[in-house]
C-alpha cells in the first residue's frame, strides 16, 4: 500500500453522531461540550479541549469502582470543549450504547469507556454477594437518556436470565439484579481458592445480562 493510500486508509470517519467508532478498538467522541471518560483512555485529540481529574468515588467518582477486589478503582477525567477526542483501552473492543430515558445500565467500572454528561450516574455496592471470595462488586449505573461506551474482551455475549455468570466475566445488565450463589460442586472440583466457585445468580426472565470471553478479575490490581 502506498502512503497516500495507507493515510486515506486509516483517515477518520465523518458522521453525525457524538460517539462513532473509528473501528472496533477505538471511540472518536465528537464534543461540544463535556463527556467523562475514563482516565488514560485519550489517545489524541483535535481542537480546543482541556482535561480535568474528578474527586474521589465517595464524593464524587475518580473511582468508578472502590473496593477490595478492585484496590484504588478506576479513576475518571472530563474532557470540555470543542473538536475529537479519540478514546481507546488497552486494545478492548468498544460497544456503544444508547440509553432512552427509562433505561440504566449497570456496568463493571473496569469497562466503562465514556458517557455523556447528561448521563445520571451512580455508584453502588452489590451486597447480595458482599462478603464473598470475589470481594463484592462495586458497580456504576448509568441512567439514560445518552449514549455510553463500555468495553469488551472480544466479542460480548448477551443472556437473559435465568442465568448464572462468573463474576470476573460479566461485564454489564440492565432490568435485572444478581444474587450470589456458591457452587460445592465446582468447590470440590477445582478447589475452595477458585473464583468460580462465586457465581452471580440472575433470576426472572427480564432484562440481560453481558458477558465477555476473558475473566478479567485475573488481571485487576
Amino acid at each position: 500500500m502506498k502512503l497516500d493510500e495507507f493515510r486515506t486508509a486509516n483517515a477518520p470517519v465523518e458522521g453525525d453522531e457524538t460517539f462513532q467508532l473509528e473501528n472496533s478498538k477505538l471511540l472518536d467522541v465528537a464534543l461540544d461540550g463535556s463527556v467523562m471518560a475514563r482516565a488514560g483512555s485519550m489517545i489524541a485529540y483535535t481542537g480546543d479541549i482541556s482535561f480535568s481529574g474528578k474527586a474521589s468515588a465517595e464524593g464524587g467518582i475518580t473511582g468508578f469502582l472502590k473496593g477490595a477486589a478492585l484496590g484504588e478503582g478506576t479513576p475518571v477525567m472530563e474532557a470540555t470543549g470543542n473538536g475529537h477526542v479519540y478514546l481507546a483501552d488497552q486494545g478492548k473492543r468498544v460497544q456503544v450504547i444508547d440509553l432512552a430515558a427509562d433505561e440504566e445500565l449497570s456496568v463493571n467500572g473496569n469497562d466503562v469507556l465514556a458517557f455523556e454528561s447528561d448521563v445520571d450516574y451512580e455508584v453502588r455496592t452489590i451486597d447480595s454477594i458482599a462478603g464473598s471470595s470475589a470481594g463484592g462488586l462495586t458497580n456504576v449505573f448509568l441512567s439514560g437518556p445518552g449514549t455510553v461506551a463500555i468495553t469488551t474482551y472480544g466479542d460480548p455475549l448477551v443472556l437473559t436470565p435465568p442465568v448464572r455468570t462468573d463474576p470476573d466475566a460479566t461485564v454489564a445488565w440492565s432490568g435485572t439484579a444478581p444474587g450470589g450463589n456458591v457452587n460445592r460442586s465446582l468447590s470440590d472440583l477445582v478447589g475452595q481458592s477458585s473464583d468460580e466457585t462465586y457465581q452471580l445468580d440472575f433470576t426472572g426472565s427480564e432484562g440481560f445480562v453481558i458477558v465477555q470471553p476473558f475473566e478479567e478479575g485475573h488481571t485487576r490490581q
